[in-house]
Formats: C-alpha cells, structure tokens, sequence
C-alpha cells in the first residue's frame, strides 16, 4: 500500500509540474476537460490520496505473508 502511495504522489506532483513546461501526461489530459480549477483539484487530490496510502499502509517487511508461530 506505501508503494502505491509513493507512486500516486509522484505521478501528482509531476501532474502539477509538467504544465507549466506545456507538457502534461497524456493519460491525464482529460483532468482539464472541466475547466482549469478541476484539474487542479484532482491534481491535488491524487497527491492527497497518495499521502494516506503511504500513511495508512504497513511497511514492506510486515506485508508479506504471515508465518504461524509455533
């Protein structure tokens, strides 16, 4: 879950770096469909959304598979 955090953060910080270069991520290009605001928004949300999972989400040595202790 910490992976898919860390990799919905970057994607939405490089969302929101990229159009200032006239460059945006093509599977992205319909975020600005409703207008300028929105896409910020999503933009925003995206790294948000990132933030929690990362946040929420257990380290990589705990999300294996459990062992029985016996």
């Amino acid at each position: 879950m910490r992976q898919l955090g860390i990799y919905l953060m970057i994607f939405g910080i490089g969302a929101m770096i990229l159009p200032l270069f006239d460059l945006q991520f093509s599977i992205l290009a319909w975020i600005d469909n409703w207008g300028e605001t929105v896409g910020w928004i999503i933009r925003g949300g995206m790294i948000a959304l990132g933030l929690v999972l990362f946040l929420v989400g257990k380290p990589a040595e705990e999300e294996g598979p459990a062992e029985a202790s016996e």
